[in-house]
């Protein structure tokens, strides 16, 4: 591929290193208007090193699957594809059809990362039993979960095979730290990374107040950089954190491959840590 850049990496549990910062597909396939300029900035993010793709059956009921099934045509060995299942279809054979359709959309003979988008009634030991026999069918290479907090992942890891699990995907932006008063540090103490949606949060008011806030615009400032791509380097401080920033188009895609070259300092992330400190005590899961 042409114009690589070098970038840090995460490592999953079973050895294989991603690129830290992938591109994100929510709400990438529901309007068509903006479908071409969508697959561009999908197919030069891969070319850019953003290998990493993330989607999900719940995005726009497989819309989003089936524009990243286009446009990953032709370069499919060059991307690491991942989706996630319904809660509500993620227990036994209901978790393979899921599946299956996802494959369909995406035109693809397998998923090299598959996820619980999040826990619903259908008990883990099931769930874990059915992405086992997805792996033995060779239609998924490996499995994780998402919006799963510390509890839910230690009882995941205590059941059988649980420990075959490789990520966690949750929200975490620099306004939104809970996870790193005891999930973060468990995921690095069980050497699986944190897979980050809305790294540069959702739009809105929260996100207004992130980008227009001193302290970064200061920070951003210094480094030559956007508050946005502040915000992104900022989540791959710990090395742990593969970020996953929604990719809609080139200039976005562009801006965000710039990131690997952002070395904040010491200095910047005390700065930022007094600005929009982490909790010091246990929160619930933020979740959108």
């Amino acid at each position: 591929m042409k114009n690589m850049i070098k970038q840090p990496t995460v490592t999953l549990p079973d050895g294989t290193k991603l690129p830290a910062i992938g591109q994100g597909t929510w709400h990438i396939g529901d309007d068509p208007s903006k479908r071409m300029e969508e697959i561009a900035a999908l197919r030069l993010g891969v070319e850019l090193g953003m290998k990493v793709i993330d989607t999900a059956e719940m995005y726009g009921e497989g819309l989003s699957e089936e524009l990243v099934g286009e446009a990953i045509h032709g370069i499919r060995d060059e991307v690491f594809l991942v989706s996630k299942v319904y809660p509500h279809n993620a227990g036994k054979n209901r978790i393979i059809t899921s599946c299956e359709q996802s494959l369909r959309r995406l035109k693809t003979d397998h998923l090299d990362l598959y996820l619980l988008h999040w826990r619903g009634d259908i008990p883990l030991a099931e769930t874990i039993q059915g992405m086992q026999r997805l792996v033995e069918e060779g239609k998924i290479d490996r499995w994780g979960v998402s919006n799963l907090d510390k509890d839910d992942m230690e009882e995941l890891i205590q059941l059988d095979k649980g420990n075959r699990c490789m990520v966690n995907q949750v929200l975490y932006h620099l306004g939104s730290r809970g996870i790193e008063v005891d999930l973060l540090p468990w995921q690095e103490e069980h050497q699986m990374p944190i897979m980050a949606y809305s790294p540069l949060a959702q739009g809105g008011s929260l996100r207004k107040e992130l980008v227009q806030h001193e302290t970064v615009i200061k920070v951003a400032e210094k480094h030559g950089i956007s508050p946005y791509q502040l915000l992104l380097a900022w989540t791959l401080r710990s090395g742990n954190v593969l970020s996953l920033p929604k990719s809609s188009s080139e200039k976005h895609v562009k801006e965000n491959a710039f990131v690997y070259e952002v070395m904040l300092s010491a200095e910047d992330l005390k700065q930022l840590d007094e600005a929009f400190p982490a909790p010091m005590n246990k929160v619930p899961l933020d979740i959108v």
